[in-house]
C-alpha cells in the first residue's frame, strides 16, 4: 500500500491542504506541497496535474495564501481550479484565502502574479447571475460565501457541482 492510500485509509474524512507549507491546517489534515516540510504528507508540484490524489476523495479543500501564487497564463488557473475539482467530492467545499487584488498585501510579495477579486469566482459558478462561466466553461462549483475587504484578504467558499449539460446552454 504506498503511502498516500494509507494517508486517505486512515482518515474518515479527507481534508486537504494546499500549499500548506510548514503551517498544516491541523494533524488530521493531509499536506500537499512542493516542499519536503515538517507537516507536509505529499510532496508534489502542484502546477504538475493530475495530482498524486484519487478523484472525489476530499470532503474539504483549503488553499491559503496560495492561489496569488499561480500563473494565470495558458488557463494555469483555471486548470489549478479544475484539479481541484477533480479531488473534491460532490457537494465538498473548496476554502481560500488569499489577498484582494490590488491590495498593498497583494502588491508586495513580488511573486504574487494571480490577482483575485469576488467576482473572479462568478466564472466558476454556471448558474451565477453574471453569465461569466459561458466564456470559459470550467468544472462547475457553485459559490458558497464570499467575506473581503479591499484593502484586505479575499475568503471565499465554494461547492463542488455535479456537471451539468445544461450548463453549456
Amino acid at each position: 500500500m504506498t503511502s498516500i492510500k494509507k494517508l486517505l485509509k486512515d482518515r474518515s474524512s479527507v481534508r486537504v491542504d494546499i500549499a500548506c507549507g510548514a503551517n498544516k491546517a491541523g494533524p488530521d489534515w493531509i499536506g500537499i506541497d512542493v516542499q519536503d516540510l515538517p507537516g507536509v504528507d505529499i510532496v508534489h508540484d502542484l502546477n504538475e496535474f493530475p495530482w498524486p490524489l484519487p478523484d472525489k476523495c476530499a470532503s474539504i479543500v483549503l488553499a491559503s495564501h496560495y492561489i496569488e501564487h499561480i500563473n494565470p497564463a495558458n488557463f494555469g488557473f483555471i486548470d489549478f481550479m479544475n484539479e481541484v475539482w477533480r479531488v473534491t467530492k460532490y457537494d465538498g467545499e473548496f476554502a481560500i484565502i488569499t489577498p484582494y487584488a490590488g491590495s498593498y498585501g497583494f502588491w508586495q510579495d513580488p511573486t504574487h502574479c494571480n490577482g483575485v477579486n469576488e467576482a473572479t469566482f462568478y466564472y466558476f459558478d454556471p448558474l451565477h447571475t453574471s453569465g461569466y462561466y459561458r466564456f470559459y466553461r470550467p468544472k462547475p462549483w457553485r459559490i458558497k460565501e464570499t467575506v473581503f475587504h479591499r484593502n484586505g484578504n479575499l475568503e471565499v467558499v465554494l461547492v463542488k457541482r455535479r456537471e451539468d449539460p445544461s450548463y453549456e446552454a
